[in-house]
């Protein structure tokens, strides 16, 4: 009915100026007519051009005051001419009404608010804003000022009114013509295919979207760094444990038994197994010794080292761990220098908030050799780095409880136009590589950073938990774009 009342129109007419008046005069639904427009101007039958329309629309507060009058409206009939106490009034009227009307009555000096009796100052008001609302009810233009008035109220809010004007288009006919998408064995054999006028292909036209596996960013991300530590010559540590001995993750690594970071409020401890039996003893011993009494050029930490301790499982607060496990293996050999790398999942106790996760993963590469000096400790981070994309670096000193000397490292993020902790570095301590058995002339260079802040970074994430965690929206999966580190 709508395609036959618009190209019947445009047949004796040369357009219909508005979609709207039209719907109106016919008595059909102007959506079902400006369907149809979009259809016909579709195939070209018609051209079509936008009308928009501002308007101003009564909320649902609005056109109950439109019906029953304003707040501070009622709230005057409801005060006798003697006046009522406060308490009653608000009774009488509704706590809502009652604050709302006491607000505007008294801005429009209506009232006498007293202590105890609230008044009449005057006899006789108009309810303007009732009478503005029924005028905009109504269709009618009223005053700027009353707009914002109202508008502040929220009794009313703007509404667009979309429609077409519409003219005969390149195709026009007064009725539309069947195109045939299919050519079937009966259009042959009857002959009606001469007479058929077939639709066009679009040949631009998207298919439907193919449905398939998505990577994380987390995982594109940690692939292009895996590439990138192959191309260095690195080999990948094991890291299938995330369940590690305290021993690994912490006495190994010379940190001592009364380090904050041992302590429960920082580490996830296991209750079932809550220890371990399976311990090297002659390297424990001598880390006992270490944390005792020193060695090496050391003091120690001159304390009662406690096995129980040490037996503790937990689950790991680094890869760290893993690396201590890695270079123990390395010293039972002939010395001959490597290359380590690992990115995998670490825990802690942390609190949970925008930069923090009680999980993450951790980025941890070393270099064991002769002869390593904090220069070449310098220049591996200058080139693995530089292979990301950040070529600019500054070194900041730290402390860290088995690497002496250590560094924060710091990259110029040319976004956010200033410099941006990227992570953590040093040389391993003698006193824990020694006890290990790696001659004294071994070195072992290290540094890590998180895998979640450089792909925070590169996707423009700003809070953690819509990266990783249960709240991720799983569209992020589908649409977020190839990684490009810069590889070189």
């Amino acid at each position: 009915m709508a395609e036959e009342a618009i190209l019947g129109y445009l047949e004796h007419n040369d357009e219909i100026k508005d979609s709207g008046e039209f719907a109106e005069e016919r008595k059909i639904e102007h959506n079902e007519i400006v369907n149809v427009i979009k259809s016909l101007h579709g195939f070209r039958y018609v051209d079509a051009e936008d009308i928009k329309r501002e308007s101003w629309v009564l909320t649902d507060e609005g056109k109950i005051y439109a019906e029953a009058g304003s707040p501070e409206m009622q709230l005057f009939l409801a005060i006798p001419e003697e006046g009522i106490p406060k308490d009653e009034l608000q009774k009488k009227v509704g706590p809502s009404l009652f604050k709302i009307g006491c607000a505007q009555a008294a801005k429009n000096k209506w009232l006498d608010m007293g202590k105890q009796l609230i008044s009449r100052k005057v006899q006789h008001v108009d309810d303007k804003v009732k009478v503005l609302l029924l005028q905009i009810q109504q269709g009618q233009v009223i005053g700027s000022d009353d707009i914002k008035a109202l508008k502040a109220r929220k009794l009313i809010v703007p509404q667009t009114w979309k429609g077409y004007s519409v003219k005969k288009g390149p195709n026009y006919a007064p009725k539309r013509k069947q195109v045939v998408t299919d050519l079937t064995r009966d259009n042959f054999q009857s002959g009606e295919w001469k007479e058929l006028e077939f639709k066009e292909y679009n040949y631009s036209a998207k298919g439907q979207p193919l449905e398939g596996g998505h990577l994380h960013p987390l995982l594109k991300v940690r692939s292009q760094l895996k590439e990138i530590f192959l191309c260095m010559g690195f080999e990948e540590m094991p890291t299938n444990n995330f369940v590690e001995s305290s021993f690994w993750n912490f006495d190994a690594l010379f940190q001592p038994q009364q380090h904050p970071a041992r302590d429960s409020h920082d580490t996830f401890f296991l209750e079932t197994p809550s220890t371990t039996n399976i311990l090297p003893e002659d390297y424990v011993q001598r880390v006992k010794q270490v944390h005792e009494s020193g060695g090496y050029g050391s003091r120690g930490y001159a304390y009662d080292w406690k096995r129980e301790e040490a037996n503790k499982n937990l689950l790991r607060t680094h890869t760290t761990a893993v690396s201590s496990r890695m270079l123990y293996q390395l010293a039972k050999k002939p010395f001959s220098p490597k290359k380590f790398f690992s990115i995998d999942r670490v825990f802690r106790n942390e609190a949970v908030d925008r930069t923090h996760l009680a999980e993450f993963h951790q980025i941890e590469g070393l270099v064991c050799d002769r002869g390593l000096t904090l220069c070449d400790l310098i220049g591996v981070l200058h080139d693995f780095f530089s292979r990301m994309g950040m070529t600019k670096l500054k070194f900041k000193p730290a402390y860290n409880p088995y690497t002496e000397p250590s560094m924060e490292i710091f990259s110029y993020h040319e976004g956010f136009k200033k410099w941006v902790e990227v992570g953590n570095s040093g040389m391993f301590r003698p006193e824990m590589l020694q006890p290990m058995g790696l001659p004294e002339d071994v070195q072992v260079i290290a540094w890590g950073l998180s895998l979640e802040r450089p792909t925070m970074i590169l996707y423009g994430i700003d809070n953690i938990r819509d990266l990783f965690g249960h709240k991720v929206d799983l569209g992020l999966m589908k649409k977020n774009p190839i990684c490009r580190l810069g590889i070189e």
